[in-house]
């Protein structure tokens, strides 16, 4: 017999909003809703897509929120604690006795407000775990290990993960930073990698590509997406610096976030012959941009093992190019690199490392890798992954322990 309770997502990102985040909240959204109720609490404001409303789709309920840009660090912290609070109180509003409510950690301080309001409201939580704080702001610089808001965050983590019902990884890494929390058990985390927004298909190199034709050096690495705290500009200009006389080799980089703005930032002040800026790609565009490179780069900081996946890693391999990593090698991306042949994982820190390992990219044969990415990208499946979604919230809604099958 089917539970009655209803689902509910909250989530600051959600379409219109363009991000991956919303995206890939929708699209849980959407599946839960095949078979359940499902309310979404959204903190984007404006009309839906089309495909995102009709009968069999999740009813959507805005929550009044501030977007701001990432560098005013002081007036984006206001605005989403503001966010969490709001969203604390519609929870109590809407959630009954049986409900299951689905969070992500963006913006950082929403969990904290969900977990509460679930157990308020005798409902029961589960959180996707894309980035773990505090450790990101750590590894990012904006805090000292043992500050004393990295301290109060972590106990604040403690009570929350005792609270919820189930936290979703994306990464294998994110198993033991997880269960260094005494409020955390093995039965309540769940691996769900992310998918492959594009056909896994190979794209050849082609010279008509719009992309490419302005750029007239043979071999093209890449950089897409956001740039944000996670992520080291530096190394990447630091390794073009290097390169600057290998006029076979160039860089294309388009995106945004911080670390985009210290990019054209340092490319002001160098003017290197082998760096060109896009604009901002739009989904319309992205299939080609991402076949215009013949590698693409990942440039994360240090320690980021258990704190941070890219989302931006499928569709590289979906559209048959290799990567080069920067990260540790135990960090999820890196297994998967690894175990799969896909590319070329760096220390996080070392320019000249990443320099050497483009110089290879570039003399490489990468038919092999090539079909192997595809082959690899098919592995991450949209399907696949909003079954697992499914199936985790069905037990929710069944057992709120979550015990049994890992």
């Amino acid at each position: 017999m089917q539970s009655q309770g209803k689902i509910v997502v909250a989530s600051q990102h959600y379409p219109p909003d363009p991000s991956t985040t919303a995206a890939i909240m929708a699209e849980i959204a959407c599946r839960l809703a095949v078979d359940h109720e499902v309310v979404v609490l959204s903190g984007t404001p404006g009309a839906l897509p089309a495909s995102q409303t009709g009968p069999g789709k999740p009813r959507v309920v805005a929550v009044k929120n501030l977007m701001t840009g990432k560098a005013a660090l002081v007036r984006r912290a206001l605005a989403e604690i503001l966010f969490a609070l709001r969203t604390f109180f519609a929870l109590t509003k809407v959630l009954r006795r049986g409900d299951v409510v689905l969070t992500v950690t963006a913006p950082f301080m929403l969990p904290y407000a969900v977990a509460a309001a679930a157990r308020l409201r005798g409902a029961r939580s589960a959180l996707i775990m894309h980035d773990l704080f505090p450790d990101v702001l750590v590894m990012a610089g904006l805090l000292k290990p043992r500050s004393i808001v990295t301290r109060v965050v972590r106990a604040a983590n403690a009570l929350m993960f005792r609270a919820l019902n189930a936290v979703i990884t994306i990464g294998r890494d994110a198993e033991g930073p997880l269960l260094r929390y005494r409020g955390m058990t093995a039965n309540k985390i769940r691996f769900i990698p992310n998918w492959a927004t594009l056909v896994p298909a190979l794209r050849p190199i082609a010279a008509d590509n719009p992309f490419r034709r302005a750029v007239p050096a043979r071999f093209i690495v890449g950089l897409s997406g956001n740039l944000g705290f996670t992520h080291d500009p530096e190394i990447v200009f630091e390794a073009a610096r290097l390169l600057r006389r290998e006029t076979d080799i160039h860089f294309l980089l388009s995106g945004w976030g911080i670390g985009f703005e210290r990019l054209k930032q340092l490319q002001a002040e160098s003017n290197l012959t082998n760096v060109s800026f896009v604009p901002r790609v739009e989904d319309a565009e992205l299939e080609a941009f991402l076949a215009a490179a013949d590698v693409w780069i990942i440039p994360y900081r240090k320690n980021v093992a258990g704190v941070s996946v890219p989302s931006r890693f499928y569709n590289l391999l979906a559209v048959g190019r290799p990567v080069v990593l920067v990260s540790e090698p135990e960090a999820e991306a890196a297994l998967t690199v690894v175990e799969n042949g896909l590319g070329w994982v760096v220390a996080p820190g070392r320019p000249e490392e990443l320099a050497d390992a483009i110089r290879a990219a570039a003399g490489a044969d990468a038919k092999a890798m090539v079909d192997r990415a595809v082959k690899a990208a098919a592995k991450f499946d949209r399907g696949t992954a909003m079954d697992a979604y499914a199936g985790v919230i069905d037990e929710l809604l069944r057992n709120p322990e979550l015990e049994g099958q890992r």
